[in-house]
């Protein structure tokens, strides 16, 4: 399929089109009035550059690692669930992030296999929640580990506050009986086209999470796995330990927000964390990661590589992550945008627009190599642009 976006602003209104509204507002919303959301995107807007017009590069570097993964620049796919927004799916942005050269993280609630994942990109991150006994969690790392997966994530920010000011139901529904394929049919129908592209392949949006698969190895639908996750107790730190000594391989823990988070990370045995606020979609009111990067970074030096995420929709935004600190960025929303425009294509098209981005602004702030990028390459716009983590 032929993508015909020029930049992320336009995938995303291609996307809003393309999308039932309900689909379309699930991968829009953020967590309640949405104020979280919004200073994802408004931090970066808050810092601009000084352009040089003399010893412009002629070449640019933009690899770096995370985890032991090579990437050919610094974004990867962040761990998405229900991504049942296109037939193609995870495998499909699988399939775009290995041509681009870069690193697929695979959430525990994705509609597609890891192991199909894994075939379709070998640099897999496996995405983990805490959900299920200790038991469960074990043979889901294990599934992890036999199909090849690079990494694991372990993701412990949720605070099972999903309400919306959007009129957005909070989870996708536990199953798709008469019921609920009623209840959802005028959705469909209101977007024909989205509706064909699953028909044209035999197939209807798939909601089942075959990555939680239970004692009994039955997949369960979305809604069914979430109340699971709602029933299941916080894992400690101690919990946190013993997840990384089973695992015993790369290990990440995302959704760090304090020093004091950031410094337990480390000390269970991180090789890398990833500074976020899920995107918006947790506890409204946290400002963006951006704004408290640069104190997380000096806190744990070169003991963990440090990532961030929220709100990146250019490669001036990766630019500006890079020099407060981060080593490389997850994005989320905007690699969902190219997915509901054009499946595999689409994802494939955002990448190459923020590859793009990134070298346009290094040349114009005469930068060769991101490991050159430092917070002398940013003004700050706002005097109170940055914010120090708490504890």
């Amino acid at each position: 399929m032929r993508v015909r976006f020029r930049n992320l602003a336009e995938a995303e209104r291609q996307a809003k089109r393309a999308l039932p509204r309900a689909v379309w507002l699930a991968v829009k919303a953020g967590n309640e009035q949405g104020w979280t959301l919004d200073d994802n995107l408004r931090a970066f807007n808050e810092l601009g550059f000084s352009p040089t017009i003399f010893d412009r590069p002629t070449s640019f570097d933009l690899r770096t690692s995370i985890m032991g993964v090579d990437l050919e620049f610094p974004v990867m796919i962040s761990p998405v669930g229900a991504q049942a927004i296109h037939p193609d799916g995870e495998v499909g942005v699988a399939r775009a992030a290995a041509r681009s050269g870069t690193a697929m993280g695979l959430s525990s609630w994705a509609g597609h296999d890891v192991s199909d994942v894994v075939r379709a990109n070998p640099d897999t991150f496996f995405q983990l929640y805490w959900v299920g006994t200790k038991h469960d969690i074990e043979r889901r790392v294990e599934a992890a580990r036999r199909a090849g997966a690079k990494g694991l994530i372990v993701t412990l920010d949720w605070s099972h506050t999903p309400r919306r000011d959007w009129g957005v139901p909070p989870a996708p529904p536990s199953d798709l009986g008469p019921k609920t394929i009623a209840r959802l049919a005028p959705e469909a129908l209101s977007r024909p086209a989205w509706l064909a592209r699953y028909l044209r392949r035999g197939a209807i949006p798939d909601l089942r999470v075959p990555n939680l698969f239970g004692n009994d190895d039955s997949v369960p639908f979305f809604g069914k796995a979430w109340s699971v996750f709602e029933e299941t107790p916080p894992p400690t730190w101690e919990d946190v330990r013993w997840l990384r000594e089973l695992w015993g391989g790369p290990f990440m823990v995302k959704g760090i927000n304090t020093i004091k988070d950031a410094k337990l990370a480390v000390e269970v045995g991180a090789d890398a964390i990833s500074v976020s606020n899920h995107g918006g979609n947790n506890i409204d009111g946290s400002p963006s990661p951006l704004r408290y990067l640069p104190d997380i970074v000096t806190a744990v030096g070169d003991s963990v590589e440090v990532v961030v995420d929220g709100g990146v929709r250019r490669g001036s935004d990766v630019v500006k992550a890079i020099a407060l600190g981060a080593k490389a960025v997850f994005v989320g929303r905007a690699f969902l945008y190219g997915l509901a425009a054009g499946g595999e294509e689409g994802v494939y098209q955002v990448l190459q627009i923020l590859k793009s981005g990134i070298r346009e602004t290094m040349y114009g702030i005469g930068r060769g190599s991101i490991d050159e990028l430092s917070r002398d390459d940013l003004m700050v716009l706002n005097r109170d642009f940055f914010v120090a983590p708490t504890r």
